[in-house]
């Protein structure tokens, strides 16, 4: 066994094709990843820019009715190792005690460089994929084919030589050649992101990228042995070279983009819509009568949601009606500098009232969040999993869902932020009703004092612990593993039943 091994790993080091892998991914991953620093450190200025403008916009509000805030999301430094859906959703989303943020309701930030975008969209995952498959398949070609049609095999097999033993060898030297340059180009990496003054990697990402380079070897064992089932069942090079080069580019290329081509009809998503906005419509049909009802019970004579006081009334947006956002939202009154004396009578009768309505918004915001939920992930993200499961078919959509899991840029690691500003939303109400704002004067008025929004709560996230991750890119690991062990016993029974 040792002998067959250290044969085939001679005969693949000495070849030009060796010398090629390791010269090509060095280049690109290391190119590539210059860029992609270069593109996190823009998107970290963005970053830090956005929560010092949005932290300035409500130390700057008067009144706490105006108390709006955006809360944002820092990009992740292992996004260059796969940019995922990092750069493609939202990372700004605004908290507000009338509505209740998701995904779909989230903005970008910051400055969009088209130029950089194309070359920061090519990630160390994309070089794995496209080129680092490739070549498994080159070295993988004429394994056997090569050594059938020049009579070699014929004359190993004279030798009291097992077929599976010739399998593993040719197997294990090529997988220890392709493994050459795929741990010099992630070392180079890891190096460069390690001396960038931007970065800092902690104990939980050097696992990450553990698990990432462990999830690359298997994905390209894969399409060695998809290159060695082929070399297994032709007789010539020339054959199994063309059959290589169409199966990498069926799978690697035209595979996934057929896959995510394929859109819901826009007339299922519309119905859905309307149903969905219909329900909504109803509650705050119900919150309207509520509003209203508790007027013609006040003291004031008249329904005038301001009391004369200028325009401090709420009215409902039934314009966001598309599927992204299904909601209605409750408008903030304006602030007030100065009350002349006729309408400072008044002012417990308004504190009266918000005291009232504002913890009536926030329980119908919540219930409309409960229709919402539902609807959005039958419109957005079922779809989305349906792909999902349609690009496991191909090696390349287990890999790409395995490696975003691990590095945190997949679509559970980005609704992770979106769950922790709904969670920032309550502590944002909480702070509310330990001021007693709905019913103080500040809630409406800033002529006898402004609101203190010193003592609220920073917003925080961090990105989930390295168990989490584990636990989301095991499914797609083990699919990959799975396929290795069912091609490795397929071309063990396809080469002993042959005929040399």
């Amino acid at each position: 066994m040792l002998t067959l091994i250290r044969r085939e790993l001679l005969d693949n080091l000495m070849t030009f094709r060796f010398a090629a892998a390791v010269f090509i991914m060095l280049l690109l991953v290391v190119a590539n990843t210059v860029v992609l620093i270069k593109d996190y450190e823009r998107r970290l200025v963005d970053y830090n820019t956005a929560v010092k403008t949005h932290h300035q916009q409500l130390q700057d509000k008067k009144t706490y009715s105006a108390g709006r805030l955006h809360v944002d999301r820092p990009p992740n430094p292992l996004s260059i190792f796969n940019i995922g859906m990092d750069k493609q959703l939202g990372n700004q989303v605004e908290v507000y005690f009338g509505f209740v943020p998701t995904l779909w309701d989230a903005k970008m930030h910051g400055s969009d460089n088209p130029i950089m975008n194309i070359f920061s969209s090519i990630d160390i995952a994309f070089i794995f994929k496209v080129v680092l498959s490739l070549l498994a398949l080159i070295f993988a070609y004429d394994t056997l084919a090569g050594e059938r049609e020049q009579g070699t095999l014929r004359l190993v097999l004279t030798h009291p030589v097992r077929r599976g033993h010739i399998l593993f060898a040719k197997y294990m030297s090529a997988m220890v050649c392709l493994l050459v340059p795929l741990f010099m180009s992630v070392s180079l990496a890891v190096i460069l992101l390690t001396t960038s003054t931007s970065i800092s990697l902690s104990t939980d990402d050097f696992l990450r990228i553990v698990g990432f380079i462990l999830t690359t070897i298997v994905y390209l064992s894969v399409f060695y042995l998809i290159g060695m089932l082929i070399s297994a069942v032709t007789r010539r090079t020339g054959t199994a070279l063309m059959l290589s080069m169409f199966v990498w580019g069926f799978w690697v290329l035209i595979y996934p983009n057929m896959v995510l081509a394929s859109i819901l009809p826009q007339r299922t998503v519309e119905a859905r819509t309307a149903s969905t906005f219909s329900q909504i419509e109803q509650l705050w049909e119900e919150f309207e009568k509520e509003q209203e009802q508790y007027l013609k019970n006040d003291a004031v004579p008249g329904e005038n949601p301001g009391f004369g006081i200028g325009w401090v009334g709420s009215s409902m947006n039934r314009l966001n009606k598309d599927a992204a956002t299904l909601q209605y939202y409750y408008k903030k009154g304006m602030d007030i500098s100065e009350l002349d004396e006729r309408s400072e009578p008044l002012m417990p009768h308004v504190q009266s009232y918000y005291q009232f309505l504002v913890p009536l918004t926030i329980d119908m915001a919540d219930r409309t969040w409960l229709i919402r939920k539902p609807a959005l992930e039958k419109i957005f993200v079922h779809p989305a999993r349906i792909d999902r499961i349609l690009l496991k078919v191909s090696p390349i959509g287990m890999y790409d869902a395995a490696t975003q899991a691990w590095v945190g840029t997949d679509l559970l690691g980005i609704r992770d932020f979106f769950r922790a500003a709904r969670q920032y939303r309550r502590v944002f109400i909480n702070f509310f009703y330990d001021k007693n704002a709905f019913a103080a004067r500040q809630w409406i008025a800033a002529d006898k004092g402004a609101a203190d929004w010193r003592t609220l709560p920073q917003f925080s996230f961090q990105r989930s612990g390295i168990g989490i991750n584990v636990k989301r890119a095991f499914p797609d690991l083990c699919l990959l593993l799975i396929t290795n062990v069912v091609l490795f016993v397929v071309i063990f029974l396809i080469f002993i039943k042959s005929e040399v």
